[in-house]
């Protein structure tokens, strides 16, 4: 079950890095982000007011459970650490191809694997370790594919950005697997809804205040904004993913270190919605990149 739930948040996460992929384009940054954190809010606050004020939602996977301090000063370090994350992503995304971008978050797994091996003791078998030495092997040629489109791995900032947020996205991947796990087994033992609905509107709150301070006393002098349908679709397609995402994990059987790679299983979307609606370049290459990472989720599968 937890296996099908991370497929299925690949898929959907695929068409989120597609839809964002096209409402960055000539577009600002902040204000994106801050849209994105307030529609994924404005999914959830229902969630959140039916399960406290009625018996509605009692008994289905949509109650939000309450808690008082102890448990949101975790999900407030939650929203830092992917709200970091996202900023980094975003404006590396801005500027990259989608097909340079997507295999390089597919090689987040291996972060969460070096962490979960080290911190929740997970092991794996020797398919899922063939799965994992494609995904790096992966990553080496995407370097070498970048570098005929001019991307510099070594001294090109966005590929840092885009780094940098694998980084803390493999950071946070193992933080939620702390926060899901009961506190018998070491974790906080948080409600997985109630860590997604609050950290959303965490998040939106953190991104006024940098909209407020940092984009619109500046706003003129910067790319300018211009509204964008796929922007609603970026938050939908996104709290969906994340929903099934939270909803694996919750699951006592999920390995973080499993679940995180299957995920990034979404670049086959987003390479494709490159290949098909951007006309990105350098397709044969990176394709034996995708093709790899391909192989690697299906070594993950039979070994899981």
């Amino acid at each position: 079950m937890w296996l099908l739930l991370a497929f299925m948040s690949a898929a959907l996460l695929g068409v989120y890095d597609s839809l964002k992929k096209k409402a960055l384009k000539n577009n600002a940054v902040i204000p994106i982000l801050f849209l994105n954190t307030l529609f994924s809010s404005l999914i959830f606050v229902p969630f959140i007011v039916l399960s406290s004020k009625t018996h509605l939602l009692d008994g289905t996977p949509f109650l939000v459970a309450t808690g008082g301090w102890e448990c949101h000063k975790y999900i407030v370090l939650k929203a830092i650490i992917v709200l970091s994350s996202w900023v980094l992503g975003y404006f590396g995304m801005k500027h990259l191809p989608l097909t340079i971008v997507g295999p390089i978050n597919a090689t987040r797994p291996v972060m969460v694997l070096i962490g979960a091996l080290l911190v929740f003791g997970e092991r794996l078998n020797m398919w899922q370790w063939i799965g994992v030495s494609l995904a790096i092997i992966s990553f080496l040629l995407l370097s070498r594919s970048g570098k005929k489109e001019g991307i510099d791995f070594k001294h090109d900032q966005w590929i840092y950005m885009i780094v940098g947020a694998a980084v803390l996205g493999a950071i946070s991947g193992l933080y939620d697997k702390y926060l899901m796990a009961p506190i018998e087994k070491g974790g906080v033992g948080l409600d997985r809804m109630m860590v997604q609905s609050w950290y959303n509107i965490y998040q939106c709150i953190m991104m006024f205040v940098m909209l407020m301070l940092l984009w619109c006393p500046r706003r003129k002098e910067n790319t300018p904004f211009h509204w964008d349908w796929a922007i609603i679709g970026v938050s939908i397609f996104l709290s969906i993913a994340d929903f099934a995402y939270f909803f694996a994990l919750s699951l006592p059987e999920a390995m973080i270190s499993i679940v995180s790679m299957v995920r990034r299983g979404s670049v086959v979307v987003s390479f494709l919605c490159g290949a098909a609606f951007f006309h990105e370049k350098n397709l044969k290459a990176k394709a034996l990149d995708l093709a790899l990472v391909l192989l690697g989720m299906l070594f993950l599968y039979i070994g899981s």
